[in-house]
């Protein structure tokens, strides 16, 4: 009697530690969601600001970056405020732009493979992307190619010879068990009209851009040319 008494005691306990750490569980996810989205809600207000003439607006006071940029892909429903500064920090909130590559009419934007890029194993040829700038301006762009490049090597972001070009970069390759690899995925997309800006001069040499990345998963585009 005494030996099962104590057998039940044992059991109940069980139940109710393991009840337990399914509610922390489950209250741990539901903060993740809930912090998510209010993040969003500031970025949308930052993003609101900044369209009004604001600079550097920021979604919460001690924020480091603030958005620069919107990107929209239409037939993917993926809808994304870009931030400034390609740092482990501000990708968990969305994509960063790599820094100094406006100067090259090729704006590089780093993003994690399992959040904000994840849509990027489903980006085909031929697929148009859309980015507006802190003027509210719309600007289209086409998927031009595809790429998986090596960390390992020296990488460079090249110069645009025509039109303005944007390129996606995440790591690689997406269901990788172990996040940090050496490998890149680079969809590169081109803007499908010239405007008058698109005439003015642009760097003269390829931006190396090991200097703005990381050795960690999506953050920024360590050692490396795209």
């Amino acid at each position: 009697m005494v030996r099962a008494f104590t057998l039940n005691r044992f059991l109940l306990g069980l139940a109710l530690l393991s009840l337990a750490l399914g509610l922390w569980q489950l209250g741990g996810a539901a903060a993740i969601h809930a912090k998510a989205w209010l993040a969003q809600r500031l970025l949308d207000r930052a993003w609101a600001a900044t369209l009004a003439g604001e600079a550097e607006a920021k979604p919460w006071p001690w924020a480091d970056t603030w958005p620069v940029a919107r990107l929209q892909v239409p037939e993917l429903d993926v809808d994304l405020y870009v931030l400034a500064g390609a740092s482990g920090r501000t990708l968990a909130f969305g994509p960063a732009v790599v820094p100094g590559t406006e100067i090259l009419g090729h704006r590089i934007l780093s993003g994690h493979r399992d959040t904000h890029f994840a849509f990027l194993r489903e980006l085909a040829a031929g697929s148009r992307l859309r980015l507006q700038d802190d003027q509210g301006r719309w600007r289209d762009f086409t998927v031009r190619a595809h790429e998986v490049i090596d960390v390992r090597h020296p990488v460079f972001a090249r110069h645009a010879a025509a039109l303005p070009l944007v390129s996606l970069v995440t790591c690689y390759p997406f269901d990788a068990v172990m996040p940090g690899g050496p490998l890149r995925y680079v969809v590169t997309a081109e803007a499908v009209a010239a405007t008058a800006e698109d005439t003015a001069p642009r760097g003269e040499a390829a931006l190396i851009i090991n200097q703005f990345g990381g050795t960690k998963d999506g953050e920024g585009i360590p050692d490396g040319s795209l």
